[in-house]
């Protein structure tokens, strides 16, 4: 029982990690989603393009600009929970 409880446990605070690293990226895609639908509908210009590069771009600068963020997460994530599952302690 003790041992579906450490899984259950381990697996809910995995998923909460995950949640929290991707809010970032998230966020800016939709935001930035918004403002190109926003300039399509304003301007009646229907281009594929228009959606994606601007989107992709956003994500990638905020991906580079939170990079510390997320990295300091997982691994305080894996030192803190992971590692004492692994060396039994």
């Amino acid at each position: 029982m003790l041992d579906e409880m450490l899984f259950f446990d381990t697996l809910r605070q995995g998923l909460w990690v995950a949640v929290v690293i991707s809010i970032p990226i998230l966020t800016v895609a939709l935001i930035a989603g918004l403002v190109v639908g926003l300039f399509q509908a304003l301007t009646s210009i229907q281009e594929m393009t228009l959606t994606f590069v601007p989107k992709l771009a956003a994500i990638v600068i905020v991906f580079w600009v939170s990079m510390g963020f997320m990295t300091q997460t997982l691994v305080s994530f894996f030192h803190g929970r992971i590692v004492p599952l692994i060396i039994g302690g």
